[in-house]
């Protein structure tokens, strides 16, 4: 199993540090892994000038699975567009064909009053976004700023998706839904969008090809309300990236706090990328406080998805819960009055786990 890691940026670095223990007590264990760290984002701004170096570029398309960090941070904002931290993970993206982005939420029992909703709205909450994630307005052409004839700025960005793009992840929105609940939300906003009306015909061209799935459609901004109205409706939701994007981060709070929630980047071969789906908060970084449980979740899903190793995976998910249930909370999840882990105690909590299983 071969696996670049990329820390990135903030709290990247530390949060990378937990999880790279979890793949040490695997390898003690006799799993052959290998990894080679590089850079991406900031600190590739910093050392090499660019966000994604063709150093890190190149071992990243000979791993089989990328565990990626965080990036960004407010000295890099005011950079030329094309060199700020964000731009190396878009051109990762890009450049690897990760279209598929899979994104859990689940509550665990232990967290469900750490949610911002009452429990018994969020209670066994387990939602599967999958957001398509190299198309839509964040890749169309034409973009920038420009100035119209009257010497006024104008910003433009294009959404746009062909049929064979939309095609390939609403495939993997059905048969995600099929090995889960075989519910299948789609949305889109095709009322008053174009590109999205594309979107839903497709989709409904597909879904005869899975008939044991149940299908809907909504539209974007009803499913944001229904996320907090009725989170539990859902089983599987696919969307385009950003709808995807908006959806997948409002659906992190009704966790209870988006440092628990991993995600996975694939492409046609199962290559993957893994990170947490929140920054880096730049706030907290060096403080040894940051929650590395989204990170380490990250690590099941890389096993679950790129090296179809279910069993290493179903080890981490139970030794995260099993953590959970003795009580180790880090600062954002912790009860008012409760003492808080620091990063480091909660990764060596997670591999105690692990042995003791």
């Amino acid at each position: 199993m071969k696996i670049a890691v990329l820390p990135g940026d903030g709290i990247g670095p530390e949060i990378v540090a937990e999880a790279l223990k979890v793949l040490d007590q695997f390898r003690s264990e006799g799993a052959s892994i290998e990894t080679e760290a590089g850079d991406i984002g900031g600190i590739a701004v910093d050392r090499h000038g660019d966000p994604l170096p063709s150093s890190t570029l190149a071992f990243c398309r000979k791993a089989d699975a990328i565990l990626f960090g965080s990036i960004g941070g407010p000295k890099y904002d005011t950079l030329p567009r094309e060199l700020r931290p964000e731009r190396g993970l878009l051109r990762l993206r890009k450049e690897l064909d990760l279209f598929a982005n899979l994104r859990p939420a689940q509550v665990f029992p232990e967290l469900a009053d750490a949610s911002s909703l009452k429990p018994e709205i969020v209670s066994g909450l387990d939602i599967m976004i999958v957001r398509e994630l190299t198309g839509d307005i964040y890749f169309g052409e034409p973009r920038g700023i420009s100035r119209n004839a009257a010497g006024e700025r104008v910003g433009t960005n294009t959404m746009v998706y062909s049929e064979s793009e939309i095609r390939r992840v609403v495939h993997w929105g059905f048969q995600a839904a099929r090995e889960r609940r075989k519910s299948l939300c789609s949305v889109d906003k095709m009322n008053v969008l174009e590109t999205t009306q594309l979107w839903r015909d497709v989709v409904n061209e597909i879904a005869p090809d899975y008939p044991d799935v149940t299908l809907t459609h909504m539209l974007v901004d009803n499913a944001a309300m229904q996320l907090v109205r009725n989170p539990r409706q859902f089983d599987v939701i696919v969307t385009g990236n950003m709808f995807g994007d908006i959806l997948s981060d409002e659906a992190s709070m009704l966790t209870g706090s988006i440092g628990m929630l991993p995600s996975a980047s694939l492409n046609a071969t199962g290559q993957g990328l893994y990170e947490p789906i929140h920054g880096s908060a730049p706030d907290i970084a060096g403080r040894g406080i940051a929650n590395p449980l989204a990170q380490i979740l990250s690590v099941s899903m890389m096993f679950r998805y790129s090296f179809k190793r279910a069993d290493l995976a179903d080890r981490v998910d139970v030794a995260v819960r099993r953590v959970l249930q003795q009580g180790f909370r880090t600062a954002d999840i912790a009860r008012k009055g409760e003492t808080a882990a620091g990063t480091a105690a909660m990764g060596d909590a997670v591999v105690a786990a692990l042995r003791a299983q």
